[in-house]
């Protein structure tokens, strides 16, 4: 599909990467550039970006883009390719804008050059990767609340669940900010003062800082959930070491009126079964005052309240 879009009528081919024609209209398609990416359309499957010049001199940029990634599965994924310059647009496999037809070509017919029509793709894929970044701050909302209404072994999961599809967001991101600034490298006519080079910069550098500020966000649920795991942890374990030294005088004593020996002098005790009782009663009472006047019982004793981190 080719169109003359815009003020000064600048040139969109739109192809499809398996119906492909080197001859198609183009006046530069016989040039080396247009020829080695038209050769590579489909076999590309990863990024890719190279800023070059045509045999006349005019500067080129062309590549691959993923603008599209499964959180759960590496190989499903979109992609398209693009080559630029500044009066001619070639993209493969674009199917990034969800707008309205009718309302994207009123969008391209205020376009002056290839480069803003590029732009305004761009921007238009920004706008998406926004709205998926709003759905990620509604889950990431949630979990930050779920950390505290009951922290489980689960909620740490998707602490980092949230983490994995956060980079995947950055790992879309970082080629479109490259693309940017090759655009701003070769420093194409009137493009830096246009509303859609600002208009684009203004989506990616808002969605960076979003992205950046919700690692922050989620390393600071990692680094609580953390603490509060030690924390239990130990807690765990000084229970467990407190409860088993109260009770040392109930085995101890328990152990030695338990051996079968002959000629033991407390079996011929009157009172000796009250005795036994009492004795051990006495030194378990004992030793748990010890023990708590030591201070070494803290909060282990207490119920832990609903909804706290540690008590």
């Amino acid at each position: 599909m080719e169109k003359l879009i815009g003020r000064n009528q600048w040139k969109w081919v739109d192809w499809n990467s398996g119906k492909m024609d080197l001859n198609q209209s183009s006046s530069k398609a016989e040039d080396p550039v247009m020829t080695s990416w038209l050769n590579h359309i489909g076999k590309d499957k990863t990024n890719s970006l190279r800023v070059t010049s045509l045999e006349n001199g005019e500067k080129v940029i062309n590549g691959s883009l993923i603008y599209k990634q499964s959180y759960t599965d590496e190989n499903d994924y979109k992609i398209f390719h693009f080559f630029l310059t500044s009066d001619q647009l070639i993209t493969s496999d674009l199917e990034i804008l969800s707008m309205n037809q009718d309302a994207l070509y009123r969008l391209l017919s205020r376009t002056n050059s290839a480069v803003e029509g590029f732009l305004l793709f761009l921007g238009e894929l920004m706008n998406e990767m926004l709205v998926e970044i709003d759905r990620f701050e509604e889950t990431l909302k949630i979990l930050i609340w779920s950390v505290r209404k009951r922290n489980e072994i689960g909620i740490l999961e998707l602490v980092y669940k949230r983490r994995h599809e956060l980079l995947i967001c950055k790992n879309l991101l970082i080629p479109i900010n490259e693309v940017k600034m090759a655009i701003d490298e070769i420093n194409f006519p009137d493009i830096q003062d246009g509303e859609f080079f600002t208009c684009t910069c203004k989506r990616i550098e808002r969605a960076m800082v979003l992205l950046n500020e919700y690692e922050h966000e989620i390393d600071s649920l990692i680094n609580l959930e953390e603490v509060i795991s030690s924390h239990r942890g130990n807690e765990i374990m000084k229970t467990l070491t407190v409860l088993t030294t109260i009770f040392t005088p109930i085995m101890a004593f328990g152990s030695l009126w338990g051996m079968n020996f002959k000629h033991m002098p407390e079996l011929e005790w009157r009172y000796g079964y009250i005795f036994s009782i009492v004795l051990i009663i006495v030194s378990t009472a004992l030793l748990y005052y010890f023990i708590k006047n030591k201070g070494w019982t803290g909060d282990l004793l207490k119920g832990k309240k609903k909804g706290s981190f540690f008590k």
